[in-house]
């Protein structure tokens, strides 16, 4: 067994405090250091371009994109044209029917946060899942027309390209509407998917999806007439969608199957423009997502936490000695998450204590180098948070999905958006063509009642008329140092679907690219570890590696080594898709997730 010595980074402005002192004084005299599992495997390597690059979960979505960005649009209008391009060709997550979070960075470096996450009905209520008895009625908030809150893709998508745009919307929809009409061809794994039982349910999902019961197979055209009719409409005038004839025909079909979207809900739908997180991160600017997503802030949090540590000379990436540290972040950061996050419409949060360096400082102190510390023992260092309020569950899926582009001049998106489950709600609006969300499901159903995923959330997450529910969702933009005078150079796009998984897999990309030195393909591929506080139990991917998972398993932590014994299921989750510029040539790399296999990066 090889000794280390847990490794503290030297005190700076921004990075450290004095409480992580205590931190140095430790000796590991535990586990291996093990060896990187990335850096063993020199045959992955990014995609490669010198002006633009566009890295999306589908390859015909991604080439949507190019097809822009070579038109003289920008990195926006790329991104609204992949946007919907999705909604076409990845049904099981890309939609008009959801909602999302986009981060803007333009050519001159200001920052802007677009948010048009679903928004509960007026006639939703906080105890609308419960039976008489208070219990949660199954399903209730996953399935069918309740489930669904009010869309915001297409204000947030429409929103992003009349302010932020070049061309014409009808450009940027172009692509988009002849995938629908023209149809893509469709390959082994997305034809199984839509054998999915959510989409059996209901005539107009069977109908288009499943040929009501012929089912599609691998090589087969997949083309959707109505819904290449829906985004003509859209791009001819957005407003019809909300306040016009789509948005009654929406409104009535609703109504019909017992729902609560109203055409007053649609009309009265608003894109928020919200103030990006920033935090800093070894030599870094790290711009994120603000609540309602949880993902930004406790990114931050667990990168204040990890920036006294000097990662590297703990272990190499993946080892058990550098997971075991970054976990014990992850513990600490998930338990403020739970605790003191939701809707900012709605309530006071204490973001700026979550982003103190003092108190990441003292979180810091109390990790021991060489064991797991116990959720149920975790103590919060007293002194900078206020009382939580009273705890409730959250529940999230894993069905989202991200996509991330650069263009000529610079500007970058990074853009994560939803239906929640995968194929929402499993209903498609009649005549339109596309999935509703279930995304009422993000919300508190019952208080102290641990969901499906063990997440525990406080009530500020509760459901309430016009309210958007907590997400993980985590669109990052990474940049050089930046001071006062001058704004620093764009360094990284980053992003992934997950559910409760989006921000630690987001950490995992930063700390591999930024501390380990992994290329950007090698980032996206590398095995992904999760720890959310709880349950208490650190979760592997199936890739994972054994040794390092035999090694944090005597260290004393409870491994979930996903679907291990299943070996039909790949164990996966996430979906990186990642940009990198080289600071010294400028050129473009992109690492498309591997895990997904009919994605690409592209550029020219």
């Amino acid at each position: 067994m090889t000794l280390f010595r847990l490794a503290v980074r030297p005190p700076s402005s921004n990075t450290f405090s004095p409480s992580c002192l205590c931190v140095a004084a430790f000796v590991a005299v535990t586990a291996l250091l093990g060896a990187s599992t990335q850096a063993q495997q020199p045959g992955l390597e990014p995609t490669r371009a010198a002006h633009a690059m566009v890295v999306t979960i589908h390859h015909d979505a991604s080439d949507a994109g190019v097809e822009i960005l070579k038109q003289g649009g920008n990195a926006v209008d790329a991104a609204v044209a992949v946007g919907f391009s999705l909604a076409v060709v990845y049904p099981f997550a890309g939609n008009i029917g959801g909602g999302g979070f986009m981060l803007i960075r333009d050519r001159h470096g200001r920052t802007h946060f677009l948010d048009y996450r679903e928004k509960a009905p007026a006639g939703a209520s906080r105890d609308m899942y419960l039976d008489a008895k208070g219990n949660v009625i199954p399903g209730m908030s996953l399935v069918g027309y309740k489930a669904s809150g009010v869309p915001g893709s297409v204000a947030g998508l429409t929103y992003a390209q009349k302010h932020y745009g070049k061309l014409s919307l009808a450009q940027d929809m172009a692509p988009a509407i002849r995938l629908a009409s023209e149809g893509y061809v469709l390959s082994v794994a997305e034809a199984r998917a839509l054998e999915s039982k959510n989409l059996t349910r209901f005539p107009s999902s069977a109908r288009i999806f499943q040929r009501d019961g012929n089912f599609y197979k691998e090589g087969d055209t997949f083309k959707q007439p109505e819904l290449a009719e829906t985004l003509r409409r859209i791009a001819k005038d957005p407003t019809d969608f909300y306040k016009g004839a789509m948005a009654k025909q929406i409104a009535d079909f609703e109504k019909a199957g017992g729902g609560l979207i109203t055409a007053e809900d649609l009309a009265a739908y608003q894109v928020k423009e919200r103030k990006p997180i920033k935090g800093r991160y070894h030599g870094y600017d790290i711009v994120t997502a603000p609540p309602p997503s949880s993902g930004g802030i406790v990114l931050v949090e667990i990168l204040n936490i990890l920036s006294g540590f000097d990662l590297p000379r703990i272990g190499a990436d993946r080892s058990a000695a550098q997971v075991h540290i970054i976990t014990e972040a992850f513990r600490r950061a998930y338990m403020d998450r739970g605790d003191y996050l939701g809707d900012p419409d709605f309530n006071t949060l204490p973001l700026k204590q979550m982003a103190n360096e003092k108190y990441a400082a003292a979180w810091r102190s109390s990790i021991d180098p060489v064991k797991p510390t116990p959720s149920a023992s975790l103590v919060r260092p007293a002194d900078f948070m206020p009382p939580p309020p009273q705890a409730a569950s959250v529940k999230e899926s894993t069905q989202t999905t991200h996509f991330s582009i650069v263009d000529k001049d610079g500007t970058a998106v990074s853009s994560t958006y939803t239906l929640n489950g995968g194929f929402g709600s499993g209903v498609t609006i009649e005549g339109l063509g596309f999935l509703m969300n279930n995304e009422m499901d993000d919300f508190t159903s019952k208080v102290g009642v641990p969901n499906v995923y063990g997440l525990i959330q406080s009530s500020a997450n509760a459901i309430a008329p016009g309210k958007r529910p907590l997400s993980a969702m985590t669109p990052t933009i990474i940049t050089t140092r930046g001071h006062w005078f001058r704004r620093g150079k764009l360094a990284y796009v980053m992003g992934t679907p997950g559910g409760s998984t989006i921000i630690t897999t987001v950490a995992n990309d930063i700390i591999s690219a930024i501390d380990n030195g992994l290329n950007i393909q090698q980032v996206a591929d590398a095995p992904r570890f999760h720890h959310q506080y709880l349950p208490d139990r650190l979760d592997l991917e199936k890739k994972f590696p054994v040794p390092p998972a035999e090694e944090l398993k005597a260290m004393g932590y409870t491994i979930n080594r996903l679907a291990v014994a299943d070996e039909k299921n790949p164990g996966v989750w996430g979906d990186s898709e990642l940009i990198e510029v080289d600071l010294k040539t400028g050129e473009l790399l992109g690492g498309h997730d591997s895990r997904r296999d009919f994605g690409k990066a592209a550029g020219y």
